[in-house]
C-alpha cells in the first residue's frame, strides 16, 4: 500500500512539473513576423524552429528563419506608453526565450509598459548561413520600426521605445544604439519608413562589450551584470559605462556581488540580483520614460 501511494506521488509531481510548461505555451500571445513575405536573406528556409525544453521546464529556440515579436500588451488604462524589445539570448546559437524573454515581457506589462519578444536568426549555430551584424540585427531594427509604426495600434508613445537585451541579445541591443537610422522617407513598405533607433536601451550582462562605442547622440542605458561573471563582461560592463560617462549620455550600472552570468528573471533568483528588473523599471521612471502624457 505505501509503494502504491508513493508511485502516486512520483506521477503527480512528475505532473506538475509538465503542467507550466504546457500552460506557458497556451497562453503565449501570438507571434507576429517581421517579414510577412519573408526575411532578406532567409529566401528558401522552410524549416520550422526548433524547441527543446530543459530539465527545468524551460523553453530554448533555435533554426530561426522567420524572426517574429511576440506582444505582451498591458490594458489600455494603465498603459504607460512606453515599448520596450525584450532580446533574449543563447550565445547566437540559440534562444532562451522564458527567462530571458518572456518572463520579464509580463512582468513588464502587468506594470503598463508594452514588451515585446523578438525572436531572431541566429548566426552562431551548426551550419547557419546568418551573420550577426548583417541578419541580427537587420531583424533589432525591423522589430524597432514594426512597434514605432504601429504605436498609435498599441497605445504606445513612438518616442518611447527601447530595448533590453541579455548576453548575445545584449550585444544586439547595443549594436541597434549604434547603427540607427531614421528611416527610408517614401518606401514602399510603411514599416521600412520608421527610425530604428531605440529611444533607451538596457544591456544585461551583454557580450561584445569591447565592440559598445559611445556618442553624444547614443541613447540613454542601464546596465547590469554579475560580479561573479567573466572579466570580460563584469569588467567590460564597467567600462562601458565609463563611456557613456565620458559621452555625456546617462546612463546606470549595476554589478551585483552574488550574481553569475544568465540571472534573466527567475522564480528562483535570490538575493540583490533578484530585484533587477523593479531597478529598471525605477531608472524608467527617473528617466521620465513612464511619466510622460499617455499617447
Amino acid at each position: 500500500m505505501k509503494r502504491k501511494l508513493t508511485d502516486r506521488r512520483s506521477l503527480l509531481a512528475w505532473l506538475l512539473l509538465l503542467l507550466p510548461v504546457t500552460v506557458l505555451g497556451a497562453d503565449r500571445p501570438k507571434e507576429i513576423l517581421l517579414w510577412p513575405s519573408g526575411a532578406p536573406g532567409s529566401e528558401g528556409k522552410t524549416e520550422a524552429d526548433a524547441v527543446r525544453v530543459t530539465a527545468d521546464g524551460e523553453h530554448v529556440v533555435s533554426k530561426v528563419h522567420r524572426p517574429s515579436l511576440t506582444p505582451y500588451l498591458p490594458a489600455r488604462d494603465k498603459a504607460t506608453g512606453a515599448a520596450v524589445i525584450v532580446v533574449p539570448g543563447g550565445g547566437h546559437r540559440e534562444l532562451w526565450v522564458d527567462h530571458e524573454g518572456h518572463n520579464l515581457a509580463a512582468w513588464l506589462s502587468a506594470r503598463g509598459v508594452a514588451a515585446f519578444v523578438l525572436k531572431y536568426r541566429l548566426a552562431r549555430e551548426a551550419g547557419s548561413t546568418y551573420k550577426v551584424d548583417e541578419h541580427a540585427l537587420a531583424d533589432m531594427q525591423r522589430a524597432i520600426r514594426l512597434v514605432r509604426g504601429r504605436a498609435r495600434e498599441w497605445a504606445i508613445a513612438p518616442g518611447r521605445v527601447g530595448v533590453i537585451g541579455f548576453s548575445a541579445g545584449g550585444e544586439l541591443a547595443a549594436l541597434s544604439g549604434m547603427r540607427f537610422d531614421a528611416g527610408a522617407e517614401g518606401a514602399a513598405d510603411a514599416v521600412e519608413r520608421e527610425s530604428s533607433r531605440p529611444d533607451f536601451q538596457a544591456l544585461i550582462y551583454p557580450g561584445g562589450s569591447a565592440r559598445v562605442a559611445v556618442t553624444k547622440d547614443s541613447p540613454p542605458a542601464f546596465l547590469a551584470c554579475g560580479y561573479k561573471d567573466r572579466p570580460d563582461i563584469s569588467r567590460g560592463l564597467a567600462e562601458v559605462y565609463l563611456k557613456f560617462k565620458e559621452a555625456g549620455v546617462p546612463a546606470e550600472l549595476h554589478i551585483y556581488s552574488d550574481a553569475g552570468h544568465g540571472f534573466g528573471v527567475r522564480d528562483r533568483n535570490r538575493g540583490a540580483a533578484a530585484a533587477w528588473p523593479t531597478r529598471f523599471y525605477e531608472w524608467l521612471t527617473d528617466m521620465g520614460f513612464l511619466s510622460a502624457a499617455r499617447p
